[in-house]
Protein backbone atom coordinates (compact mmCIF):
# COMPACT_ATOMS: atom_id res chain seq x y z
CA UNK A 1 0.00 0.00 0.00
CA UNK A 2 1.43 3.13 -0.99
CA UNK A 3 2.05 5.76 2.00
CA UNK A 4 1.65 9.25 1.98
CA UNK A 5 4.42 11.53 1.97
CA UNK A 6 3.01 15.38 0.78
CA UNK A 7 2.85 16.49 4.83
CA UNK A 8 6.67 15.08 5.08
CA UNK A 9 7.42 17.25 1.55
CA UNK A 10 5.56 20.30 3.00
CA UNK A 11 6.80 20.13 6.23
CA UNK A 12 10.24 20.82 5.51
CA UNK A 13 11.72 24.29 7.04
CA UNK A 14 15.25 24.52 5.74
CA UNK A 15 17.66 26.04 3.99
CA UNK A 16 17.23 26.10 -0.08
CA UNK A 17 19.99 25.92 -2.82
CA UNK A 18 17.35 27.80 -5.08
CA UNK A 19 15.70 31.64 -4.31
CA UNK A 20 12.16 30.19 -5.05
CA UNK A 21 10.44 26.80 -4.65
CA UNK A 22 6.96 26.98 -6.06
CA UNK A 23 3.67 25.56 -4.31
CA UNK A 24 0.15 26.07 -4.48
CA UNK A 25 -1.72 27.74 -2.05
CA UNK A 26 -5.25 28.89 -1.92
CA UNK A 27 -4.36 30.82 1.35
CA UNK A 28 -1.25 30.87 3.14
CA UNK A 29 -2.06 32.64 6.60
CA UNK A 30 0.00 30.60 8.93
CA UNK A 31 2.90 27.73 9.11
CA UNK A 32 0.04 25.45 10.86
CA UNK A 33 -2.26 25.61 7.86
CA UNK A 34 0.73 24.88 6.03
CA UNK A 35 1.42 21.77 7.57
CA UNK A 36 -2.49 20.69 7.67
CA UNK A 37 -2.61 20.87 4.50
CA UNK A 38 -3.84 16.56 2.69
CA UNK A 39 -2.09 14.70 0.98
CA UNK A 40 -3.32 14.73 -2.71
CA UNK A 41 -0.72 11.35 -3.37
CA UNK A 42 -2.82 9.27 -6.15
CA UNK A 43 -5.01 12.16 -7.17
CA UNK A 44 -5.58 15.73 -8.30
CA UNK A 45 -8.14 18.04 -9.09
CA UNK A 46 -8.26 18.12 -13.03
CA UNK A 47 -11.61 17.32 -12.54
CA UNK A 48 -13.08 20.44 -11.14
CA UNK A 49 -13.39 21.70 -15.00
CA UNK A 50 -12.68 25.07 -13.68
CA UNK A 51 -15.95 25.78 -12.60
CA UNK A 52 -14.07 28.32 -9.76
CA UNK A 53 -11.89 31.09 -10.13
CA UNK A 54 -8.56 30.48 -10.88
CA UNK A 55 -5.82 30.11 -7.44
CA UNK A 56 -3.37 32.51 -7.26
CA UNK A 57 -0.25 30.93 -6.81
CA UNK A 58 1.97 31.07 -3.76
CA UNK A 59 5.42 30.47 -3.17
CA UNK A 60 7.70 29.77 -0.38
CA UNK A 61 11.43 31.48 -0.73
CA UNK A 62 14.24 31.59 1.71
CA UNK A 63 12.78 29.96 4.93
CA UNK A 64 14.61 32.50 7.13
CA UNK A 65 12.18 35.32 5.73
CA UNK A 66 8.76 35.98 7.27
CA UNK A 67 5.90 33.74 5.38
CA UNK A 68 3.70 37.17 5.02
CA UNK A 69 6.90 38.78 3.45
CA UNK A 70 7.67 35.78 1.15
CA UNK A 71 3.80 35.62 -0.30
CA UNK A 72 4.24 39.50 -0.77
CA UNK A 73 7.08 39.58 -3.21
CA UNK A 74 5.69 36.67 -5.05
CA UNK A 75 2.71 38.01 -6.05
CA UNK A 76 4.62 41.12 -7.21
CA UNK A 77 6.23 39.13 -9.30
CA UNK A 78 3.78 36.89 -10.75
CA UNK A 79 0.28 37.97 -11.73
CA UNK A 80 -2.90 35.64 -11.14
CA UNK A 81 -3.72 34.16 -14.45
CA UNK A 82 -7.47 35.48 -15.09
CA UNK A 83 -10.11 34.18 -17.57
CA UNK A 84 -13.22 33.51 -17.86
CA UNK A 85 -15.04 30.73 -16.27
CA UNK A 86 -15.15 27.69 -19.10
CA UNK A 87 -16.92 24.23 -18.69
CA UNK A 88 -15.06 21.50 -20.01
CA UNK A 89 -18.01 19.80 -21.76
CA UNK A 90 -18.48 23.20 -23.72
CA UNK A 91 -15.15 23.05 -25.38
CA UNK A 92 -14.42 19.04 -25.36
CA UNK A 93 -13.58 18.84 -28.79
CA UNK A 94 -11.28 22.05 -28.90
CA UNK A 95 -9.19 19.75 -26.13
CA UNK A 96 -9.62 16.74 -27.92
CA UNK A 97 -7.64 18.27 -31.09
CA UNK A 98 -10.48 19.33 -33.47
CA UNK A 99 -8.09 22.15 -34.28
CA UNK A 100 -4.94 20.84 -34.31
CA UNK A 101 -4.32 22.28 -30.49
CA UNK A 102 -3.66 25.70 -32.09
CA UNK A 103 -3.43 28.74 -29.72
CA UNK A 104 -4.02 26.26 -26.55
CA UNK A 105 -0.58 25.25 -25.54
CA UNK A 106 1.36 28.92 -24.93
CA UNK A 107 0.03 30.50 -23.15
CA UNK A 108 -0.82 26.44 -21.92
CA UNK A 109 -4.67 26.08 -21.86
CA UNK A 110 -5.71 25.53 -18.22
CA UNK A 111 -8.56 23.12 -18.97
CA UNK A 112 -6.01 21.35 -21.88
CA UNK A 113 -3.20 20.79 -19.06
CA UNK A 114 -6.04 19.62 -16.98
CA UNK A 115 -7.04 16.79 -18.97
CA UNK A 116 -3.46 16.09 -19.93
CA UNK A 117 -3.07 15.24 -16.54
CA UNK A 118 -5.92 13.17 -15.98
CA UNK A 119 -4.85 10.83 -19.18
CA UNK A 120 -1.70 10.70 -18.20
CA UNK A 121 -2.29 9.62 -14.70
CA UNK A 122 -4.76 6.77 -16.20
CA UNK A 123 -1.49 5.55 -18.40
CA UNK A 124 0.45 5.64 -15.19
CA UNK A 125 -2.38 3.20 -13.62
CA UNK A 126 -0.76 0.88 -16.12
CA UNK A 127 2.44 1.03 -14.39
CA UNK A 128 1.41 1.16 -10.63
CA UNK A 129 -1.28 -1.68 -11.38
CA UNK A 130 1.55 -4.06 -13.14
CA UNK A 131 3.33 -6.67 -11.26
CA UNK A 132 6.79 -6.64 -12.56
CA UNK A 133 8.75 -8.50 -9.24
CA UNK A 134 10.27 -11.84 -10.72
CA UNK A 135 9.69 -13.03 -7.28
CA UNK A 136 5.73 -12.96 -7.76
CA UNK A 137 4.43 -15.39 -9.40
CA UNK A 138 2.12 -13.05 -10.84
CA UNK A 139 4.99 -11.35 -12.36
CA UNK A 140 3.50 -9.76 -15.78
CA UNK A 141 0.02 -9.51 -14.54
CA UNK A 142 -2.33 -7.03 -13.47
CA UNK A 143 -2.15 -7.03 -9.84
CA UNK A 144 -6.55 -5.93 -9.30
CA UNK A 145 -9.07 -7.41 -10.94
CA UNK A 146 -10.99 -5.05 -13.83
CA UNK A 147 -13.67 -4.10 -10.93
CA UNK A 148 -11.21 -3.38 -8.15
CA UNK A 149 -8.88 -1.32 -10.77
CA UNK A 150 -9.65 2.12 -9.80
CA UNK A 151 -10.45 2.27 -6.39
CA UNK A 152 -7.72 0.06 -5.46
CA UNK A 153 -5.41 2.59 -6.75
CA UNK A 154 -7.81 5.34 -5.49
CA UNK A 155 -8.66 6.55 -8.75
CA UNK A 156 -12.24 5.99 -7.96
CA UNK A 157 -12.87 9.66 -8.78
CA UNK A 158 -11.88 9.57 -12.31
CA UNK A 159 -15.43 8.03 -13.41
CA UNK A 160 -14.17 5.32 -15.55
CA UNK A 161 -14.87 1.83 -15.56
CA UNK A 162 -12.78 -0.69 -17.19
CA UNK A 163 -14.38 -2.94 -19.59
CA UNK A 164 -11.26 -4.97 -20.95
CA UNK A 165 -7.94 -6.14 -20.25
CA UNK A 166 -5.00 -6.21 -23.07
CA UNK A 167 -2.30 -8.72 -23.32
CA UNK A 168 0.48 -9.00 -25.35
CA UNK A 169 2.36 -12.31 -26.04
CA UNK A 170 6.39 -11.99 -25.13
CA UNK A 171 7.14 -14.57 -28.58
CA UNK A 172 8.47 -11.63 -30.06
CA UNK A 173 11.71 -9.62 -29.31
CA UNK A 174 11.20 -7.59 -27.12
CA UNK A 175 12.54 -9.18 -24.39
CA UNK A 176 13.71 -5.92 -22.01
CA UNK A 177 9.60 -5.07 -22.29
CA UNK A 178 8.10 -8.46 -21.19
CA UNK A 179 8.31 -9.06 -17.53
CA UNK A 180 8.46 -13.32 -16.10
CA UNK A 181 8.26 -14.72 -12.88
CA UNK A 182 10.95 -17.36 -11.94
CA UNK A 183 8.13 -19.51 -10.35
CA UNK A 184 8.08 -22.65 -12.33
CA UNK A 185 4.31 -22.57 -12.20
CA UNK A 186 2.97 -19.03 -13.08
CA UNK A 187 -0.20 -17.52 -14.50
CA UNK A 188 0.73 -17.58 -18.11
CA UNK A 189 4.45 -18.76 -19.46
CA UNK A 190 3.91 -16.26 -22.70
CA UNK A 191 1.35 -13.56 -21.72
CA UNK A 192 2.07 -9.97 -20.35
CA UNK A 193 -0.69 -7.81 -19.40
CA UNK A 194 -0.33 -4.06 -21.56
CA UNK A 195 -3.33 -1.99 -20.60
CA UNK A 196 -7.15 -1.51 -20.64
CA UNK A 197 -10.27 -0.26 -21.94
CA UNK A 198 -12.47 2.31 -19.74
CA UNK A 199 -15.72 4.02 -20.29
CA UNK A 200 -16.50 6.98 -18.59
CA UNK A 201 -19.86 6.33 -16.35
CA UNK A 202 -22.75 8.12 -16.57
CA UNK A 203 -22.40 10.99 -13.98
CA UNK A 204 -18.72 11.52 -15.77
CA UNK A 205 -20.14 11.78 -19.34
CA UNK A 206 -22.33 14.06 -18.33
CA UNK A 207 -19.00 16.62 -16.97
CA UNK A 208 -17.94 15.33 -20.35
CA UNK A 209 -20.86 15.95 -22.62
CA UNK A 210 -19.76 12.57 -24.22
CA UNK A 211 -19.19 9.07 -23.51
CA UNK A 212 -15.71 8.72 -23.83
CA UNK A 213 -13.57 5.14 -24.56
CA UNK A 214 -10.17 5.34 -23.34
CA UNK A 215 -7.50 2.79 -24.18
CA UNK A 216 -4.60 3.50 -21.55
CA UNK A 217 -1.17 0.89 -23.14
CA UNK A 218 1.41 0.64 -20.55
CA UNK A 219 5.06 1.30 -21.49
CA UNK A 220 8.08 -0.23 -20.29
CA UNK A 221 8.88 -0.18 -16.21
CA UNK A 222 11.83 1.49 -15.18
CA UNK A 223 15.00 0.99 -17.70
CA UNK A 224 15.27 1.96 -21.10
CA UNK A 225 17.36 -1.08 -22.40
CA UNK A 226 14.25 -2.00 -25.04
CA UNK A 227 15.52 0.49 -26.96
CA UNK A 228 17.99 -1.58 -28.29
CA UNK A 229 15.75 -4.04 -28.73
CA UNK A 230 14.45 -2.09 -31.76
CA UNK A 231 15.14 -3.41 -34.70
CA UNK A 232 14.92 0.02 -36.36
CA UNK A 233 13.95 -1.81 -39.34
CA UNK A 234 10.40 -0.12 -41.32
CA UNK A 235 8.14 -2.38 -42.93
CA UNK A 236 5.10 -1.84 -44.73
CA UNK A 237 2.08 -1.71 -41.67
CA UNK A 238 -0.14 -3.92 -44.40
CA UNK A 239 2.56 -6.57 -44.20
CA UNK A 240 0.59 -7.40 -40.77
CA UNK A 241 -2.85 -7.59 -42.42
CA UNK A 242 -3.69 -3.99 -41.48
CA UNK A 243 -5.18 -2.46 -44.10
CA UNK A 244 -3.55 0.55 -45.74
CA UNK A 245 -4.20 1.77 -49.40
CA UNK A 246 -0.78 2.58 -49.79
CA UNK A 247 2.29 0.27 -49.44
CA UNK A 248 5.03 2.84 -48.43
CA UNK A 249 3.23 3.20 -45.40
CA UNK A 250 5.34 2.12 -42.72
CA UNK A 251 6.31 1.69 -39.24
CA UNK A 252 8.74 -0.03 -36.88
CA UNK A 253 8.68 -3.88 -36.99
CA UNK A 254 8.97 -4.10 -33.08
CA UNK A 255 6.03 -1.64 -32.62
CA UNK A 256 4.09 -3.70 -35.07
CA UNK A 257 4.98 -7.48 -34.16
CA UNK A 258 3.56 -6.34 -30.92
CA UNK A 259 0.73 -5.11 -31.91
CA UNK A 260 0.17 -7.87 -34.18
CA UNK A 261 1.43 -11.28 -32.91
CA UNK A 262 -1.03 -13.80 -30.96
CA UNK A 263 -0.22 -17.33 -29.00
CA UNK A 264 -3.31 -19.42 -30.38
CA UNK A 265 -2.43 -21.52 -27.30
CA UNK A 266 -2.57 -19.17 -24.75
CA UNK A 267 -5.97 -18.15 -23.07
CA UNK A 268 -4.80 -14.41 -22.63
CA UNK A 269 -2.97 -14.09 -25.94
CA UNK A 270 -4.99 -16.35 -28.27
CA UNK A 271 -6.03 -12.75 -29.68
CA UNK A 272 -3.98 -10.51 -31.17
CA UNK A 273 -3.72 -6.65 -29.07
CA UNK A 274 -4.93 -5.77 -32.25
CA UNK A 275 -8.18 -7.49 -32.18
CA UNK A 276 -8.85 -7.42 -28.77
CA UNK A 277 -8.97 -3.39 -29.67
CA UNK A 278 -11.37 -3.92 -32.56
CA UNK A 279 -13.22 -6.03 -30.70
CA UNK A 280 -13.76 -4.14 -27.76
CA UNK A 281 -14.15 -0.68 -29.38
CA UNK A 282 -16.55 -2.01 -32.02
CA UNK A 283 -18.69 -3.18 -28.85
CA UNK A 284 -18.48 0.03 -27.13
CA UNK A 285 -19.46 1.73 -30.12
CA UNK A 286 -22.61 -0.26 -30.39
CA UNK A 287 -23.45 0.19 -27.11
CA UNK A 288 -23.20 4.02 -27.14
CA UNK A 289 -24.18 4.67 -30.46
CA UNK A 290 -26.86 6.88 -29.95
CA UNK A 291 -24.88 9.29 -27.40
CA UNK A 292 -22.21 11.69 -28.77
CA UNK A 293 -18.32 10.02 -28.32
CA UNK A 294 -14.59 10.21 -28.67
CA UNK A 295 -12.04 7.68 -28.41
CA UNK A 296 -8.93 8.70 -26.40
CA UNK A 297 -5.44 6.55 -26.26
CA UNK A 298 -2.75 7.06 -24.42
CA UNK A 299 0.26 5.76 -23.26
CA UNK A 300 3.81 6.38 -22.00
CA UNK A 301 7.23 5.62 -23.76
CA UNK A 302 6.66 2.26 -25.68
CA UNK A 303 2.67 2.06 -25.13
CA UNK A 304 2.84 5.55 -27.16
CA UNK A 305 3.52 3.61 -29.94
CA UNK A 306 0.59 1.38 -29.25
CA UNK A 307 -1.18 4.62 -28.58
CA UNK A 308 -0.21 5.74 -32.24
CA UNK A 309 -0.82 2.38 -34.16
CA UNK A 310 -3.86 1.58 -32.74
CA UNK A 311 -5.34 5.03 -33.09
CA UNK A 312 -4.27 4.46 -36.64
CA UNK A 313 -5.75 1.26 -36.93
CA UNK A 314 -9.17 2.45 -35.84
CA UNK A 315 -9.48 4.74 -38.00
CA UNK A 316 -8.24 3.22 -40.79
CA UNK A 317 -10.51 0.69 -40.85
CA UNK A 318 -13.53 2.86 -40.50
CA UNK A 319 -14.48 1.18 -37.08
CA UNK A 320 -15.43 5.23 -35.48
CA UNK A 321 -17.98 5.25 -38.41
CA UNK A 322 -21.30 4.46 -36.70
CA UNK A 323 -24.68 3.77 -38.37
CA UNK A 324 -25.51 7.08 -38.75
CA UNK A 325 -22.44 8.19 -40.46
CA UNK A 326 -21.11 10.08 -37.53
CA UNK A 327 -17.48 10.18 -37.64
CA UNK A 328 -16.32 9.60 -33.92
CA UNK A 329 -13.20 11.60 -33.03
CA UNK A 330 -10.12 9.87 -32.40
CA UNK A 331 -7.21 11.36 -30.01
CA UNK A 332 -3.68 10.21 -28.93
CA UNK A 333 -2.59 12.00 -25.86
CA UNK A 334 1.26 10.15 -25.89
CA UNK A 335 3.70 11.19 -23.13
CA UNK A 336 7.62 10.21 -24.44
CA UNK A 337 6.76 8.34 -27.26
CA UNK A 338 9.62 7.45 -29.67
CA UNK A 339 8.68 7.72 -33.40
CA UNK A 340 6.71 5.32 -35.36
CA UNK A 341 6.51 5.08 -38.86
CA UNK A 342 7.60 6.64 -41.76
CA UNK A 343 6.90 10.26 -43.68
CA UNK A 344 4.27 8.31 -45.57
CA UNK A 345 2.67 7.01 -42.15
CA UNK A 346 2.76 10.56 -41.13
CA UNK A 347 1.07 11.69 -43.54
CA UNK A 348 -2.06 9.12 -44.04
CA UNK A 349 -2.62 9.83 -39.88
CA UNK A 350 -2.85 13.44 -40.80
CA UNK A 351 -5.33 12.22 -43.69
CA UNK A 352 -7.31 10.17 -41.94
CA UNK A 353 -7.91 12.85 -39.40
CA UNK A 354 -6.28 11.33 -36.36
CA UNK A 355 -5.12 13.73 -34.05
CA UNK A 356 -2.03 13.26 -31.44
CA UNK A 357 -0.57 15.46 -28.92
CA UNK A 358 2.86 14.36 -27.92
CA UNK A 359 4.23 15.55 -24.47
CA UNK A 360 7.69 15.25 -24.41
CA UNK A 361 11.31 16.15 -22.22
CA UNK A 362 13.32 17.65 -24.10
CA UNK A 363 15.95 16.19 -22.09
CA UNK A 364 14.53 12.79 -22.59
CA UNK A 365 16.39 10.30 -25.32
CA UNK A 366 13.40 8.21 -26.18
CA UNK A 367 11.27 10.65 -28.43
CA UNK A 368 14.68 11.14 -30.35
CA UNK A 369 14.89 7.52 -31.34
CA UNK A 370 14.67 5.47 -33.78
CA UNK A 371 15.31 7.31 -36.61
CA UNK A 372 18.60 9.36 -35.14
CA UNK A 373 20.17 10.67 -38.69
CA UNK A 374 17.32 10.99 -40.87
CA UNK A 375 14.04 11.91 -39.43
CA UNK A 376 11.77 15.64 -39.77
CA UNK A 377 14.39 17.45 -38.53
CA UNK A 378 16.15 17.38 -41.47
CA UNK A 379 15.52 18.92 -44.34
CA UNK A 380 12.75 18.36 -46.47
CA UNK A 381 15.16 17.63 -49.75
CA UNK A 382 17.55 15.03 -48.41
CA UNK A 383 14.09 13.24 -46.52
CA UNK A 384 13.20 13.02 -50.09
CA UNK A 385 16.29 11.41 -50.75
CA UNK A 386 15.89 8.74 -47.61
CA UNK A 387 12.15 7.94 -47.94
CA UNK A 388 13.23 4.43 -49.55
CA UNK A 389 15.59 3.74 -46.50
CA UNK A 390 14.55 1.77 -43.93
CA UNK A 391 15.72 3.50 -40.83
CA UNK A 392 14.24 7.07 -41.97
CA UNK A 393 11.24 8.18 -39.25
CA UNK A 394 9.23 11.31 -38.69
CA UNK A 395 7.29 12.28 -35.91
CA UNK A 396 3.60 12.40 -35.74
CA UNK A 397 0.98 15.45 -34.02
CA UNK A 398 1.72 17.97 -32.74
CA UNK A 399 4.64 18.24 -30.17
CA UNK A 400 4.19 20.37 -26.62
CA UNK A 401 8.08 20.39 -25.29
CA UNK A 402 8.92 20.74 -21.80
CA UNK A 403 11.94 21.05 -19.68
CA UNK A 404 12.54 19.55 -16.45
CA UNK A 405 15.51 21.75 -15.78
CA UNK A 406 12.50 24.53 -15.54
CA UNK A 407 11.42 23.30 -12.49
CA UNK A 408 13.14 24.52 -8.64
CA UNK A 409 11.76 20.35 -7.57
CA UNK A 410 13.68 18.74 -9.67
CA UNK A 411 17.67 17.89 -9.55
CA UNK A 412 20.11 17.50 -11.72
CA UNK A 413 21.05 13.90 -13.29
CA UNK A 414 22.89 11.55 -15.34
CA UNK A 415 20.53 9.05 -14.93
CA UNK A 416 18.25 9.38 -18.40
CA UNK A 417 15.40 7.44 -16.79
CA UNK A 418 14.14 10.51 -14.41
CA UNK A 419 14.33 12.49 -17.77
CA UNK A 420 12.23 9.59 -19.28
CA UNK A 421 9.97 9.16 -15.78
CA UNK A 422 5.89 9.77 -16.71
CA UNK A 423 5.27 10.91 -13.39
CA UNK A 424 8.39 13.87 -13.71
CA UNK A 425 6.25 14.57 -17.08
CA UNK A 426 3.33 15.19 -15.41
CA UNK A 427 4.68 17.52 -12.57
CA UNK A 428 6.22 19.59 -15.61
CA UNK A 429 2.59 19.88 -17.23
CA UNK A 430 1.30 20.80 -13.97
CA UNK A 431 3.81 23.68 -13.38
CA UNK A 432 4.24 24.88 -17.46
CA UNK A 433 2.50 27.66 -18.35
CA UNK A 434 3.72 28.31 -21.89
CA UNK A 435 7.64 29.34 -23.15
CA UNK A 436 9.39 31.63 -20.88
CA UNK A 437 6.74 31.53 -18.44
CA UNK A 438 7.39 30.99 -14.28
CA UNK A 439 6.98 27.59 -13.11
CA UNK A 440 4.13 27.49 -11.31
CA UNK A 441 2.24 24.42 -10.17
CA UNK A 442 -1.29 24.80 -10.97
CA UNK A 443 -3.79 22.10 -9.77
CA UNK A 444 -1.98 21.47 -6.40
CA UNK A 445 -0.39 17.82 -7.78
CA UNK A 446 1.96 16.49 -5.23
CA UNK A 447 5.59 16.58 -6.28
CA UNK A 448 6.03 13.63 -4.10
CA UNK A 449 4.89 11.69 -7.00
CA UNK A 450 7.68 12.38 -8.78
CA UNK A 451 10.22 10.35 -6.56
CA UNK A 452 6.86 6.94 -6.70
CA UNK A 453 9.59 5.51 -8.59
CA UNK A 454 12.76 7.39 -9.79
CA UNK A 455 15.36 9.77 -7.76
CA UNK A 456 14.47 12.85 -8.97
CA UNK A 457 13.38 15.19 -6.74
CA UNK A 458 15.85 17.76 -4.73
CA UNK A 459 17.57 15.49 -1.77
CA UNK A 460 16.40 18.25 0.40
CA UNK A 461 12.77 17.72 0.58
CA UNK A 462 13.62 14.28 2.41
CA UNK A 463 11.63 12.31 -0.19
CA UNK A 464 12.84 8.92 -0.73
CA UNK A 465 13.29 7.49 -4.08
CA UNK A 466 11.30 4.49 -5.61
CA UNK A 467 9.40 5.01 -1.92
CA UNK A 468 5.85 3.33 -3.47
CA UNK A 469 5.66 -0.41 -2.91
CA UNK A 470 2.69 -2.91 -1.74
CA UNK A 471 3.04 -3.45 1.66
CA UNK A 472 5.39 -6.46 2.96
CA UNK A 473 5.65 -6.63 -0.77
CA UNK A 474 2.52 -9.08 -1.15
CA UNK A 475 3.13 -11.01 1.65
CA UNK A 476 1.09 -11.98 4.32
CA UNK A 477 0.44 -14.47 6.91
CA UNK A 478 -1.54 -17.98 6.98
CA UNK A 479 -3.63 -19.77 9.36
CA UNK A 480 0.09 -21.30 10.70
CA UNK A 481 1.75 -18.21 11.03
CA UNK A 482 3.78 -18.88 7.83
CA UNK A 483 4.26 -15.56 5.51
CA UNK A 484 3.34 -16.39 1.97
CA UNK A 485 2.38 -14.76 -0.92
CA UNK A 486 -1.19 -14.10 -1.00
CA UNK A 487 -3.21 -15.73 -3.98
CA UNK A 488 -4.87 -13.22 -6.22
CA UNK A 489 -8.20 -13.83 -8.04
CA UNK A 490 -8.15 -15.64 -11.70
CA UNK A 491 -8.05 -12.65 -14.43
CA UNK A 492 -10.73 -12.26 -17.20
CA UNK A 493 -8.88 -12.74 -20.21
CA UNK A 494 -11.71 -12.86 -23.18
CA UNK A 495 -15.16 -12.19 -23.95
CA UNK A 496 -17.25 -14.83 -25.12
CA UNK A 497 -17.83 -12.32 -28.10
CA UNK A 498 -14.80 -11.73 -29.49
CA UNK A 499 -15.15 -13.99 -32.21
CA UNK A 500 -18.51 -12.73 -32.95
CA UNK A 501 -17.23 -8.74 -33.16
CA UNK A 502 -14.20 -10.39 -34.89
CA UNK A 503 -16.23 -11.87 -37.78
CA UNK A 504 -17.81 -8.92 -38.30
CA UNK A 505 -15.04 -7.31 -38.78
CA UNK A 506 -13.80 -10.12 -41.06
CA UNK A 507 -10.73 -10.33 -39.56
CA UNK A 508 -11.74 -14.00 -38.27
CA UNK A 509 -9.67 -17.27 -38.42
CA UNK A 510 -9.92 -20.87 -38.58
CA UNK A 511 -7.70 -20.95 -35.58
CA UNK A 512 -10.61 -19.31 -33.06
CA UNK A 513 -13.30 -21.83 -32.13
Amino acid sequence: MAISLSQTFLSINRRLHDDHRVLPYEKCTSIASLLGQKSCIGRNKSLEFSTRSPRIPRALSKTSEPLSSINHDFEKEIEPVKQEERCLADVWREIQGQDDWVGMLDPMDPLLRSELIRYGEMAQAAYDAFDFDPFSKYCGSCRFTRRQFFDALGMAHHGYHISRYLFATSNINLPNFFKKSRWPKVWSKNANWIGYVAVSDDEMSKRLDRRDITIAWRGTVTRLEWIADLMDFLKPISSNKIPCPDPMVKVESGFLDLYTEKDVNCRFCKFSAREQILTEVKKLLELYQDEEISITITGHSLGSALAILSAYDIVETGLNLLNDCRAVPVSVFSFSGPRVGNVRFKERMESLGVKVLRVVNVHDIVPKSPGLFFNENVSPVLMKLAEGLPWSYSHVGVELALDHTHSPFLKQTGDLTCAHNLEAHLHLLDGYHGKGRRFVLASGRDPALVNKASDFLKDHYLVPPYWRQDENKGMVRNNDGRWMQQERPILDHHHEDTHHHLKQLGQATEHYS
